[in-house]
């Protein structure tokens, strides 16, 4: 995970573009499974439908992620820390973002690790947590898909997104990406690895609290008139109808 980080500071270095850091996140928990699991020499079914899974979501939101930012400027995040840190930013991006994210991955990537490590069959609370993981990857994809097909309208620019997945929940996404973590947690359970448990908490913390609905919403309301409005009228992560 870190030489996986480590090349794309390079890329980014040479592009003046951090935001392609996004499009590699995914990627970092697909390549430690298969580390996992080449390592251990465990082939065993759950194993493999695990690894099919973490691929399945893992090769979607980077071929998303990437095709939603081609061509577009870096993402305002990185610049406003690229105007923070003038030159300095360069050497600052390979540990402030790129190791830590790597890092962070290999922490939250320990159900992985421990589904990698057992012998354990397909049981009913296997099949529970594949069915929560299966959920989340579609109810992430269908959200970005529709957050997608609405900023593609010209007539839509400014205007916010309260339609489909979005009128019942402000990050439906990140619900998804919620969902898919306790799922594979689940699936861990199953396995022994019931001591994994703090991985899809800090997951569930990174959404919520760090670099999801908080650092998302910190300014929208001046970017974007209408958002207290939907603010008041929806929820903020878990789906629910909206308020009157």
């Amino acid at each position: 995970m870190l030489i996986i980080g480590f090349v794309t500071w390079l890329l980014s270095v040479r592009l003046k573009d951090v935001s392609i850091v996004d499009s590699v996140w995914s990627l970092l928990f697909l390549a430690g499974l298969i580390t996992y699991i080449f390592i251990s020499g465990n082939t065993g079914a759950l194993a493999m439908v695990s690894l099919l899974l973490v691929a399945l979501w893992a090769l979607r939101l980077s071929i998303y992620l990437t095709y939603r930012n081609w061509g577009e400027p870096e993402d305002r995040r990185y610049r406003e820390m690229r105007d923070k840190h003038g030159q300095r930013f360069v050497t600052r991006s390979l540990y402030t973002i790129f190791s830590l994210q790597a890092v962070l991955a290999w922490f939250i990537s320990l159900p992985l690790f421990a589904i990698a490590q057992s012998e354990s069959g397909i049981g009913i609370l296997a099949l529970v947590g594949m069915v929560i993981v299966i959920f989340g990857v579609i109810f992430e994809s269908l959200a970005d898909l529709q957050l997608a097909g609405f900023m593609a309208r010209e007539a839509n620019h400014g205007k916010v997104m309260d339609k489909g997945l979005w009128q019942y929940s402000r990050h439906p996404n990140y619900f998804g990406e919620f969902c898919v973590w306790w799922g594979f947690y689940v699936i861990a359970l199953a396995a022994g690895g019931w001591w994994t448990i703090l991985s899809p908490i800090l997951m569930s913390v990174l959404l919520l609290r760090v670099s999801g609905v908080t650092l998302l919403e910190k300014d929208i309301k001046s970017r974007r008139p209408g958002y207290e409005e939907y603010v008041n009228r929806t929820s903020a992560f878990v789906p629910l109808p909206p308020r009157s």
